[in-house]
């Protein structure tokens, strides 16, 4: 599989483009996820004229209006630049399948980032004006800060949403059809299961009302839907309730003695005392046994290469 393409702060992979001439290299983005995405690296306050060093930037609130302005000198204002820069840069995106942003950067902080009020208190409420439009021109692309990434569980989050992601792309550059829409839609099903109930159940009926005349509008409630859902981390109990839906289309081929041996990891996994690829890998032993091709065809067996670990740490 070719690399996928993934939009990220140029600081992060240890370009000195930060206003002090540092950067803020990370070791996980580098040396692991760079195996399988290809990064298109940008420092929008780079790209809009700003040297190395440079003054420090913030955000203020300025009679209702957010600018971004000088820190120590409010005459710097490049909130035009930036917004204008932003738009036509994120208009130019529709090909990748996700994004790593700076944290707390006014710029490109994705949330909680600083902005001053009147009074020039800072309240942790904004995003970066980059991160703002690039958010608004491709609300469901999967979009996360490098902070967050060293959770396991949103960055096992992230990078299965990138992955799904780029599988939506791929079907709509061979060519959107219903039948394309159907099976995509199956073969992520318990990928969205233990995700977000509620949205596989709309999902559902959504896809049914496809036709060739209305496949475009379809689908794009349809990938507003998905990204929605799948951004809600999954859980313990619900993966359990999928692990035991897969289960259940093998029972009959498994002895008294599989069965219980497979029902008391399930036990151990939703209680924390085992992570998800040990109930996962009995799974895919018994499988192995007793081929079922509904479950094959299921991304969420392999939602990504298993090279990444991501399930070891869940």
């Amino acid at each position: 599989m070719s690399k996928i393409q993934i939009g990220i702060s140029s600081c992060l992979l240890g370009q000195e483009v930060r206003h002090d001439g540092g950067h803020k290299r990370n070791g996980y983005i580098i040396n692991t996820l760079s195996r399988y995405f290809e990064f298109r690296p940008l420092c929008p306050e780079m790209a809009i004229g700003m040297s190395v060093p440079r003054p420090t930037i913030r955000l203020v609130r300025d009679n209702g209006e957010i600018r971004l302005v000088g820190s120590k000198d409010p005459e710097l204002d490049v909130t035009d630049a930036m917004n204008r820069f932003s738009i036509q840069a994120a208009s130019r995106m529709d090909d990748i399948a996700g994004y790593i942003l700076k944290k707390d950067s006014p710029s490109c902080g994705m949330e909680r980032v600083r902005i001053y009020n009147e009074k020039g208190h800072p309240e942790k409420n904004g995003s970066g004006l980059f991160a703002h439009h690039l958010k608004s021109a491709h609300p469901s692309l999967p979009i996360e800060e490098e902070g967050r990434l060293m959770d396991p569980v949103l960055r096992e989050n992230f990078i299965e949403r990138v992955f799904v992601y780029y599988r939506w792309q791929k079907t709509i550059r061979e060519g959107l059809t219903v039948g394309g829409l159907m099976d995509f839609h199956s073969r992520h099903k318990f990928n969205l299961l233990a995700h977000n109930e509620t949205i596989y159940r709309e999902l559902g009926p959504l896809v049914a009302e496809a036709r060739a005349d209305n496949i475009e509008s379809i689908a794009a409630q349809y990938l507003e839907k998905l990204m929605q859902g799948m951004k809600r981390p999954a859980t313990r109990k619900r993966h359990t309730n999928v692990l035991m839906h897969v289960m259940g289309f093998i029972k009959e081929a498994l002895t008294a003695d599989d069965k219980q041996e497979m029902l008391d990891i399930l036990d151990k996994y939703r209680q924390g005392q085992v992570p998800l690829i040990v109930p996962v890998t009995l799974l895919k032993h018994h499988l192995r046994r007793s081929p079922q091709p509904y479950i094959e065809q299921q991304y969420y067996m392999n939602p990504y290469p298993e090279e990444l670990m991501l399930r070891n740490n869940l």
